[in-house]
């Protein structure tokens, strides 16, 4: 029996209609996601703003809160916005509000706030029934022409009103102040620029409309052109991005900038100085920047740093000390740079919606043009408006001018007739308007109505109308208008005014030393690293010379220890010829037995530890396997950053890597296990990166068993098992010296047993 979709009877079956989950799932959703993307999260690219932010914009344009005008409560802006345009919560609408008249936050504030907006720390704005706010001068430029038939309005959710759906947006908003939003599936992200800069890059458009987006970025060796340097954020900064990492993000509409903060060196005599940071990165909260640094300082991340201090007034200044005065300041701030947001990346991801709704990824000269485009609409529509609006007044006048010639008529006609307007119509050949106009005149005005200036106003509304007819037969004389009001918007934002002048400045990073800024992150701790046979590795703190103390794994025992800092890097060679790169302050601590080897980097099961010891980027390693093959290798060449180590040494089995010993003086001796010396050149090692190795000395069975390197004027030394020093001088090594890769004679008299160099 087959199911029915219906849900079992209520008793009232009217409205139920069965429907496919799947089907209403992805119909809502989709509706959902529309409406993220479309009445929400994106800007538009004409006017840069969200529905939020132009419902606000228009509802203070209906309050008539010019910026000539008076402050009014930020709860009546609100109200207003919720109860007409806008039916989402209060918190909302005021938190958008509040956002568009903090300084640090938009680069170009459309509101002009009375109160507490918050601050550059965090806190909150105080309560809208606090705050009081009106428009700025960017908010009337981007209104400018809405009540001349600039744009489209549609009804507002409840069809009582009307709310435009984008503004003429004479000012370019969208690139000017930036935008962020999370939709469904799609993000927007766009940083500040400078106004100046745009309306430069703006007028280069209008004159080469094929520019492409190198054409309209600033060009150094051409300083002249003007152009878009990159993004101009209202807290500063120093933008460390390359030009063409900037270019190439413009050109794709994605991309990134490294913004850092802005610091100074502040000597304070004798020697001393502490760093003052004046300007911090873009959208970072400053009291949550401090508390990051003071934790990394807690934790000892930042042991060039001593103290970090807010000095901060109505401007900032942060003080950070450092350890002593002969820290680095450069490498303590890299240091800086890189563990905290006093340098952050602001990301570019300019997809906006397109015509107001298409959303899209777009370059910046596709942004920009749209944008003039949209001014070239709004310069038409005004135009049409203002010609419909002087045709009307020229009708009227046309009209007062016959009462004017005929007034002892039309005052006739008035007084005694019944329907005097369909009489005058008649009498005179008046159109309905005229007639309407002529009757609704005040009689006061009857002694001003004289012909000359009824002629006047008529004469010079007809040459304004011949203009603009003019205007809108010629798309050259358009886009030569639209070129003036951005000219006129560049005068009012130049970079020779306060608020127009360039805030965010470029370098480029200094070139640091990456192992200093490594080092300059940990803290400098004497340790003991302890390696047991079977590879256990552990760190126990302070220099332990006495080592018969240290506990280990039943069945296992010391292989090597030797004292060590945290900041130095420690070689771990292998007997498969590998070598691995370990922190000194990554290293397991003392406690218990410490952690296997394995667990830590990629090391073969079939391969045991070698050896270890603290790198030295100066020193020379002789690397031999037990075969007796050998060659030198400079220790800076076998670091290896990752956990798979660097093959150094290619031995196979059953040959294993048996020796490494540091190069010094000018000859070499090595012993083998059939107790054979050779003393030779040390030149006649080559020296390799990696590789087999050459022949250090010939044997007819067994391998090597150990290797001295030595100065041959001071002789060769050796102690045996007892302690007893021995010496051989120069001449007395005649009989042993020979080339590598020769057999050797029998060591001499008193030679440790151990076949041995020490004991």
């Amino acid at each position: 029996m087959g199911q029915s979709l219906t849900p079992p009877s209520g008793g009232d079956d009217d409205n139920i209609q069965p429907v496919d989950l799947k089907a209403a799932l992805e119909e809502r959703y989709l509706a959902y996601a529309l409406s993220t993307i479309m009445h929400r999260a994106l800007p538009d690219v004409r006017d840069g703003l969200k529905p939020v932010h132009r419902r606000i914009v228009h509802a203070m344009s209906e309050m008539g809160l010019r910026p000539t005008s008076s402050f009014k409560k930020c709860a009546r802006i609100v109200g207003d916005v919720m109860g007409k345009f806008h039916p989402h919560g209060d918190a909302s609408i005021y938190d958008a509000l509040v956002r568009l008249s903090q300084e640090f936050a938009i680069r170009y504030p459309l509101v002009d706030g009375q109160g507490n907006f918050g601050n550059i720390d965090g806190d909150n704005a105080a309560a809208m029934r606090y705050t009081e706010a009106k428009m700025t001068d960017v908010c009337s430029l981007l209104l400018e022409g809405i009540d001349q038939d600039a744009v489209d309005f549609r009804p507002t959710y409840n069809e009582e009103d009307q709310e435009p759906t984008v503004l003429p947006g004479a000012f370019p908003n969208l690139l000017a102040n930036g935008a962020t939003g999370i939709a469904v599936g799609m993000a927007t992200s766009i940083p500040p620029h400078n106004a100046h800069e745009l309306c430069d890059a703006a007028l280069h458009l209008i004159r080469h409309p094929q520019a492409t987006v190198e054409d309209l970025l600033y060009d150094p060796a051409n300083p002249q052109k003007g152009g878009i340097e990159g993004p101009d954020f209202p807290t500063g900064g120093v933008i460390v991005e390359s030009r063409e990492s900037m270019a190439e993000s413009y050109r794709t509409g994605r991309g990134g900038f490294r913004v850092r903060a802005r610091w100074a060196q502040e000597e304070l005599g004798r020697g001393g100085y502490q760093i003052v940071v004046t300007e911090i990165p873009y959208q970072v909260q400053k009291s949550r920047l401090i508390e990051k640094i003071a934790e990394l300082l807690i934790a000892r991340k930042l042991p060039l740093l001593e103290d970090i201090r807010d000095e901060s007034a109505e401007d900032i200044r942060i003080v950070l000390v450092p350890k002593s005065r002969s820290v680095d300041a450069g490498i303590l701030m890299e240091s800086l740079f890189k563990l905290t947001e006093l340098e952050s990346r602001i990301p570019l991801n300019m997809n906006v919606l397109s015509l107001g709704r298409v959303p899209r990824v777009m370059a910046l000269n596709e942004v920009l043009t749209e944008w003039l485009a949209h001014r070239r609409e709004v310069l038409q529509r005004r135009s049409r408006h203002r010609l419909a609006a002087i045709d009307r007044r020229l009708e009227i006048l046309g009209g007062y001018l016959v009462a004017y010639l005929n007034i002892d008529e039309v005052i006739r006609i008035i007084r005694e007739e019944d329907e005097p307007k369909s009489v005058m119509m008649e009498r005179f050949s008046l159109t309905d308007l005229q007639a309407e106009s002529i009757l609704n005149m005040r009689l006061r005005s009857l002694r001003k109505l004289e012909e000359f200036e009824i002629r006047t106003e008529f004469d010079a509304l007809s040459k304004e109308k011949a203009e603009i007819e003019a205007l809108l037969a010629s798309d050259e004389k358009q886009w030569q208008t639209v070129a003036w009001e951005i000219g006129e918007v560049k005068k009012k934002f130049a970079k020779a005014t306060e608020i127009g002048k360039r805030r965010s400045t470029f370098a480029d990073a200094p070139e640091a030393d990456v192992e200093a800024i490594q080092q300059a992150m940990i803290e400098k701790e004497p340790i003991t690293v302890v390696i047991s046979e079977k590879g256990w590795i552990r760190a126990l703190k302070g220099h332990i010379s006495d080592t018969s103390a240290l506990q280990f794994k039943e069945g296992d025992a010391l292989k090597v220890a030797f004292p060590a800092q945290t900041t130095d890097k420690i070689l771990v060679f292998t007997t498969g010829g590998k070598v691995y790169t370990l922190g000194g302050d990554k290293l397991p601590g003392g406690r218990g037995h410490g952690e296997p080897l394995r667990i830590i980097v990629d090391m073969e099961n079939d391969q045991d530890v070698l050896t270890a010891f603290v790198h030295d980027p100066a020193r020379k390693l002789i690397v031999s396997s037990a075969a007796g093959n050998g060659f030198a290798v400079t220790e800076s060449d076998i670091v290896a950053n990752t956990r798979k180590g660097k093959q150094v040494m290619n031995v196979s089995m059953p040959d294993e890597t048996k020796l490494v010993v540091p190069v010094k003086g000018d000859h070499v001796a090595v012993v083998g296990e059939n107790r054979k010396m050779v003393v030779f050149p040390l030149v006649q090692i080559p020296e390799m990166a990696r590789g087999k190795g050459v022949r250090l000395q010939r044997y007819k069975d067994g391998g090597i068993s150990d290797i001295r390197c030595f100065t041959l004027a001071e002789g060769l030394v050796w102690e045996d098992s007892a302690g007893r020093v021995f010496t051989k001088t120069k001449d007395e090594l005649i009989e042993w010296q020979g080339d590598r890769a020769s057999a050797g004679r029998v060591v001499p008299k008193g030679f440790p047993r151990s076949g041995k160099f020490s004991g």
